[in-house]
C-alpha cells in the first residue's frame, strides 16, 4: 500500500547518484546534481539539510501556488514569501522524517522526455535494501535559465496532488484561512 510517507521516502531515496554519460540530456545532468545534493542531505538526515536542497532545486513558487487549489486566490501578496518558505519547510521535514526509514541499495537514472510545453520528465528507479523498488518520474521546468523540479511521481502518483489534497482539506476545515495553514506548515 502506497502511503504519503513511502511516496516521500521514495522521492528522497531516488535522488542518489548514478554515473554520467556524455550524451545525456541536460535535464539528466541536472538531476545528477540534485541527486548529489539529496544524498548529502540524506546522510545528515536533518530538516535543515533537506531544506537547503528543496530551496535550491524545487520550483517552490509554482508548487506552493498549485498546492492551494481552489484557495489560491486567498493568498495575499503580503503572505506569499512566508507561505512559500513554509511549503519548502513542509517538504524538507517530510523528506528528513522519511529518509530515516528507507535505506537505498542502488539507484538508476533513466531517460528524459521533452513534452510539448518544453517541460521535461526524467525517469528513474530506486532500489531499497528491503528488496523493494520504485519507479520515479521527475517533472522539470525551465525557470530563470535553469531547470527546477516541479513535481515528482512515485509509482504513478504525483506528489503535488497529495500535497494539494492535504492543503485544501486543511483549508476547507478553517474557512480558507491561509494564515492558519502558514502557521501549520512551520509546526
Amino acid at each position: 500500500m502506497l502511503t504519503r510517507r513511502s511516496l516521500l521516502a521514495g522521492l528522497s531515496a531516488v535522488l542518489l547518484a548514478s554515473p554520467a554519460l556524455a550524451e545525456d540530456h541536460p535535464s539528466v545532468v541536472y538531476m545528477r546534481q540534485v541527486a548529489k545534493d539529496m544524498l548529502a542531505a540524506h546522510r545528515q538526515g536533518t530538516v535543515a539539510a533537506f531544506l537547503r536542497v528543496v530551496q535550491r532545486h524545487a520550483d517552490i513558487p509554482d508548487i506552493a501556488q498549485d498546492s492551494l487549489g481552489k484557495y489560491s486566490s486567498n493568498l495575499q501578496t503580503s503572505q506569499k514569501a512566508r507561505y512559500e518558505k513554509g511549503v519548502a519547510t513542509y517538504l524538507a521535514r517530510y523528506f528528513a522524517l522519511s529518509s530515516r526509514d528507507y535505506t537505498v541499495a542502488k539507484y538508476e537514472l533513466g531517460d528524459a522526455s521533452v513534452g510539448k510545453d518544453q517541460d521535461v520528465v526524467v525517469s528513474s528507479r530506486v532500489y531499497l535494501m528491503t528488496g523493494q523498488s520504485y519507479s520515479v518520474s521527475w517533472k522539470l521546468v525551465w525557470r530563470g535559465g535553469r531547470y527546477k523540479v516541479r513535481d515528482v511521481s512515485v509509482l504513478g502518483f504525483w506528489l503535488t496532488n497529495f500535497q494539494r489534497k492535504d492543503f485544501t482539506d486543511y483549508l476547507a476545515k478553517r474557512n480558507g484561512n491561509i494564515n492558519m495553514l502558514i502557521t501549520a506548515l512551520y509546526g
